[in-house]
């Protein structure tokens, strides 16, 4: 058995012995990269551990009949486990083995192995197929640790982690077998760093060949966290010409604690509005990054830190969210379709199929692949964002997977009914996302060449229009693509996904006192779209996720089960239960106003009556947000009740209104718009759906309030024509239909003038 391998010992090959952490901090110290020097206690050791010391006996057995949705139920195995882990004693064994190694380190680092050094002891997973969203983060890691009788405690602390009440619960999710999943223990001198951050080889996005680093002064968890907004620094990979640069003010950083730990501080306030990292050393990083990729073969994530004018690689990791472009052939032959569906998202994806029944094979699907289920939920959006294209059985046009295909430009076919029975893991497909049709093989067709030629054409053309025609925004990273249609705001910037982006549910902000992050997550998010906007008006919905979403993030194990989440707690009536929560976003939209972003407004979502709304600016003032008009409050009309009572609402003072059709639809009709044995029925131009809308346009004209739409059917061009000839200010289309519906809307608007006209030569022709 090995107890302990050191960095050079060890490879990517060795994964199962040392976990993913370990195995990349040694296969890159052996290809000569600048490493913090560092030891691995290794999953061997666990396993013996717990066997030796008769452990695995009663702890086990513990989990066998354990109902995990049972919270209560969970948290009480979770801590009889970790007290049984953390009282019983490692054999002297592992014990002599670790503190010879820490003590080898301590030599290696100072000359003397009695002079003890900081190190940090972090758990290294051993499975290697763990979902990255669902499991990053989940065992512990320790700063500042120095003694060998500390570094022996801690290691023992990482073991115990392995059955916190989350990773416990995730782990029965995804149905792996307690016994066999196990955990090694790096354990790494610390760098005591003045700056560092994260460094991205390529865009995490489209892979576009730019080596992206972000900087923050202090320890790197304060970047990695979204405590802070850190330095962005562009750098061409080919050249390593610095081409962008965006320095961002530093409040306060992560810092070592004399006892040991960390604590949080104050940036000295001559520094905090200075560039963090100098220009000579983005290069060296950039070039070292650079080197890191070429010898993985892949874009990587790397994390780094500098102490005392020197450069160190502390992790590194592939780049998993980068979405290829969609295959070329020659060939131009057209085949059968095996499957037809609702064309959702535009455009080609080709590649094999990986079917998704459960969130356990979510891992499966790999850069280039075709994900295939019966519906996408929130927690597939990392897989969605590396597939080629998306099919589904189930849902329409207004899906959470046809809503986050579009944002993130990955053709997607729903609707189909039964592409999970019909295609096969592996499987070559091509996904002709434009008709809403699946082939067998790769098939090229040249009508799509010449769509896309029709659709750059058109962009280009310019439609001057007095309704404003503004964009929707679900991710941070659209946003760049957002702003290039030309919109003339964002009329729906959504908050879920730039919270979730975290790995945590906003639940678990407040349950564990950490607020402050959630700010800095949501002030980050929404940022990056008003600079992209400013100063086009950018409305910000408030947090409206369903008790069944994210469910599986860390801490989203509290949620409470819902017979039916879509008409249960979410929207404003959670907010107002949750206060601190909506609290925490109006704080950072406050922050960001006082930085000069003052285009941010914000929508209120799912309100029945206008005490929600009143309670909702209540806490807007106690936060500081609307003291002195700074910001533009608004709600969503997605509910009958809310179109039925909207003069309340304006008598409250409303600065905008927007309507929310694809829950408003489905409210007025009794149409549940994910079921596609009904999804026929979902109309949003019904005329009880038309009527509501209406009596909304003509209220809000006489109070002089804007008036736009931000569902799914502002992106559909009937739809569209009816609201301009109603009056509507604006309309919000998704990202792919603003060129459009400018189109449609110029055209309809030069109709109701030439008709006018028309009218008023009848007049006098009458006269």
């Amino acid at each position: 058995m090995k107890t302990v391998v050191w960095f050079e010992e060890v490879g990517k090959e060795d994964v199962p012995l040392v976990g993913g952490k370990g195995a990349n901090l040694g296969e890159l110290t052996r290809a000569g990269f600048p490493i913090p020097p560092g030891f691995i206690v290794t999953s061997d050791a666990y396993f013996y551990f717990i066997k030796k010391t008769g452990i695995d006996k009663k702890i086990f057995p513990i989990l066998d009949k354990l109902d995990v949705e049972n919270t209560k139920a969970l948290q009480e195995a979770s801590e009889k486990i970790q007290k049984i882990i953390l009282e019983a004693p490692i054999p002297e064994e592992i014990v002599h083995d670790i503190v010879d190694a820490y003590r080898e380190l301590c030599r290696r680092a100072t000359g003397s192995p009695r002079k003890c050094v900081w190190v940090a002891v972090r758990s290294s997973a051993t499975a290697e197929d763990l979902p990255q969203a669902s499991f990053a983060g989940q065992q512990a890691t320790f700063l500042y640790v120095k003694g060998p009788e500390k570094v022996v405690e801690h290691v023992k602390k990482c073991w115990a982690s392995l059955f916190t009440a989350r990773a416990i619960y995730y782990r029965t999710k995804q149905g792996f077998d307690h016994k066999k999943v196990g955990i090694a223990v790096v354990v790494q001198k610390m760098v005591n760093s003045e700056v560092s951050g994260v460094m991205f080889t390529a865009h995490p996005v489209d892979g576009s060949p730019k080596i992206i680093i972000e900087a923050a002064y202090g320890l790197g968890e304060a970047v990695v966290s979204g405590m802070v907004t850190p330095d962005e620094y562009v750098v061409d990979k080919k050249t390593l010409r610095i081409i962008e640069k965006k320095i961002a003010k530093q409040t306060k950083m992560v810092v070592p604690k004399p006892e040991g730990g960390t604590e949080v501080v104050e940036v000295p306030p001559e520094l905090q509005e200075k560039q963090k990292l100098p220009d000579e050393k983005i290069i060296e990083l950039a070039d070292i990054g650079r080197r890191i990729e070429k010898h993985y073969g892949h874009p990587q994530d790397v994390e780094w830190a500098l102490e005392k004018g020197k450069l160190y690689i502390v992790q590194s990791r592939a780049i998993t969210t980068i979405r290829e472009a969609p295959v070329e052939e020659e060939h131009v032959e057209e085949g059968e379709p095996i499957l037809r569906g609702i064309p959702a998202s535009p455009g080609i994806g080709i590649g094999p199929v990986r079917i998704v029944l459960d969130i356990k094979d979510l891992p499966k699907v790999k850069e280039g692949d075709v994900l295939v289920t019966t519906m996408t939920t929130p927690d597939m959006v990392p897989a969605m964002q590396r597939a080629a294209a998306i099919v589904t059985d189930e849902g329409g046009l207004t899906s959470h997977a046809a809503i986050v295909s579009r944002e993130l430009g990955i053709p997607a076919v729903v609707g189909t009914g039964k592409a999970t029975k019909v295609l096969k893991d592996g499987e070559i497909v091509t996904v002709d996302a434009y008709k809403g049709v699946v082939y067998r093989g790769e098939v090229k067709h040249p009508e799509v060449e010449k769509k896309k030629q029709v659709e750059v054409i058109r962009s280009a053309l310019p439609y001057p229009t007095a309704t404003l025609v503004k964009v929707n925004v679900a991710l941070p990273e659209a946003a760049e693509r957002a702003a290039a249609t030309g919109a003339d705001g964002v009329g729906l910037l959504r908050a879920e996904h730039m919270i979730t982006a975290t790995g945590k549910h906003p639940v678990w902000f407040l349950l564990n006192d950490k607020l402050d992050e959630l700010v800095e997550a949501v002030k980050r998010g929404i940022r990056i779209v008003a600079e992209k906007f400013y100063p086009k008006p950018v409305w910000y919905r408030t947090f409206d996720a369903r008790t069944d979403e994210f469910r599986h993030l860390e801490g989203g194990e509290t949620e409470p089960h819902e017979d039916n989440p879509m008409l249960g707690w979410h929207g404003i009536r959670r907010s107002l239960d949750q206060p601190e929560l909506i609290m925490a976003e109006f704080e950072a939209i406050k922050q960001l106003h006082r930085e000069g972003l003052d285009n941010v407004g914000v929508m209120i979502p799912f309100t029945i009556n206008v005490e929600e709304y009143v309670e909702a600016k209540k806490l807007a003032r106690k936060v500081g947000l609307i003291p002195h008009k700074m910001v533009d409050f608004g709600i969503m009309v997605e509910t009958p009740a809310a179109a039925l009572t909207i003069e309340d609402y304006l008598e409250a003072g409303m600065d905008f209104l927007s309507f929310g059709t694809n829950d408003l639809t489905q409210l007025t009709l009794g149409v549940d718009r994910n079921n596609e044995r009904v999804q026929k029925l979902f109309n949003e131009e019904h005329p009880a759906v038309l009527s509501l809308i209406k009596h909304v346009i003509d209220v809000a004209k006489e109070y002089g309030v804007e008036t736009s739409i931000c569902g799914q059917a502002g992106s559909r061009p009937s739809m569209v024509r009816k609201l301009v000839r109603m009056g509507i200010d604006s309309v919000s289309a998704n990202i792919d239909a603003v060129h459009k519906i400018r189109e449609v809307v110029y055209r309809e608007e030069r109709r109701i003038m030439l008709e006018a006209a028309r009218k008023r030569l009848e007049l006098y022709d009458e006269r």
